[in-house]
């Protein structure tokens, strides 16, 4: 393995932070670009430097010699494929040779999920800017599924009884590590990151001692609106049960498996932790 350095961004955030304690545990030097070097994690080994997505010359900056970068998505905003597109620029510019990227699963421009297809056209953008590439499309992310439970322990979404393939993050940060410790053997790859089975949310809820309410699409945004949130966000939030509903997240590969030499964690093994 190259002891040149590899480019972290999100390593303040649950999956870019596992993802770059693994590099350092393995002796990996790491540049960790971050938006507050404050909060960037003391890793042994590692340097943070400050280089939001939208700063196309502070991450120009950031990535000169740095030849595999690992970019995970932006926060959740109007304009994240803008900030995208500036990050990937910038990445260019600086003689990127590798860009491994935490996309979703199944993206694609009509996908029902809105910000699946927010991944596809950074995909695209990757792509147009001839940059060597590794896409890892995750599933929704197992951990979170407590959290959609209101205080009343039920879950709602207009899921009907559609399956969802949920990945365990230290899973994903396992695989992302075998593609980033050999970037060349991964080009032009794109893995499909699942766990082990597809279950409904009926079936999530019991792991969880909840319940589930199969919501109509207009319950769903009637429910939401207490938290004010602008409609871009409403649309993300309720199409992400319209994609669990229309089969979108129900594929089953062993991609993590093939990547990591371990099987995925189910999701009552995980939770049940």
């Amino acid at each position: 393995m190259s002891s040149e350095p590899i480019a972290i961004t999100g390593a303040t955030g649950q999956l870019g932070g596992r993802i770059a304690h693994r590099l350092s545990a393995l002796g990996v030097p790491l540049q960790l670009l971050v938006r507050d070097a404050a909060r960037a994690p003391r890793l042994a080994g590692a340097a943070a430097v400050v280089a939001p997505y939208a700063d196309g010359p502070a991450a120009r900056k950031a990535l000169d010699g740095v030849r595999t970068v690992l970019m995970v998505s932006a926060s959740e905003t109007p304009d994240r494929v803008a900030q995208h597109h500036t990050f990937i620029d910038a990445a260019a510019d600086a003689a990127v040779e590798h860009l491994v990227y935490i996309s979703f699963a199944q993206a694609s421009p009509d996908a029902t999920f809105t910000l699946a297809r927010d991944h596809w056209a950074t995909e695209e953008h990757i792509r147009a800017r001839g940059i060597a590439a590794t896409f890892l499309r995750d599933n929704l992310y197992a951990d979170f599924l407590p959290h959609l439970a209101g205080e009343d322990g039920v879950i709602r979404g207009p899921a009907g009884d559609g399956r969802v393939a949920a990945v365990a993050q230290d899973d994903i940060a396992d695989a992302a590590v075998a593609v980033l410790r050999d970037p060349a053997a991964h080009a032009g790859r794109t893995y499909e990151l699942t766990g082990p089975e597809a279950l409904s949310l009926a079936e999530i809820a019991g792991i969880l001692g909840k319940r589930y309410h199969d919501e109509t699409v207009e319950e769903a945004y009637a429910s939401r609106a207490v938290y004010g949130a602008p409609r871009w966000q409403l649309d993300a939030w309720v199409s992400t049960y319209l994609a669990i509903a229309a089969g979108e997240l129900a594929t089953v590969t062993t991609h993590i498996a093939d990547l990591t030499g371990h099987p995925p964690i189910g999701i009552a093994q995980l939770l049940r932790k």
